[in-house]
């Protein structure tokens, strides 16, 4: 998925204009989510480990709390270690995002 693509998932996020919100996170691809790391798009380090001691195995959801209405860069690093950045996602309000095998490869393949 290139850059484009990632614009358009940017914009199925944002479904509200809200000062922070809920983000559902579904995994579709064949790989567990053991990261998912978020940043401002303004700075340069990763914030915590937005799951903590959880994963997201294929086929569960896990949903962010309380996300603030803004762009974020976001990490993904899979089961096989494999880390995957999305830049400058737009996360509004309730929302949600799902993640398949497509959008790991192209991210991981991006992130090269």
């Amino acid at each position: 998925m290139k850059i484009k693509a990632f614009s358009a998932l940017a914009l199925s996020i944002c479904t509200t204009a809200a000062l922070a919100g809920d983000v559902k996170i579904t995994n579709s691809s064949d790989w567990a989510l053991q990261n998912f790391y978020m940043s401002p798009v303004d700075t340069t380090e990763w914030g915590p480990d937005q799951l903590g001691e959880d994963i997201i195995a294929t086929g569960e959801s896990f949903t962010l709390k309380n996300v603030p209405c803004a762009s974020f860069d976001v990490k993904l690093v899979d089961e096989d270690g494999d880390e995957c950045v999305v830049p400058a996602v737009d996360v509004c309000g309730s929302g949600g995002w799902n993640i398949g095998n497509d959008d790991l490869l192209a991210c991981q393949a991006e992130s090269k």
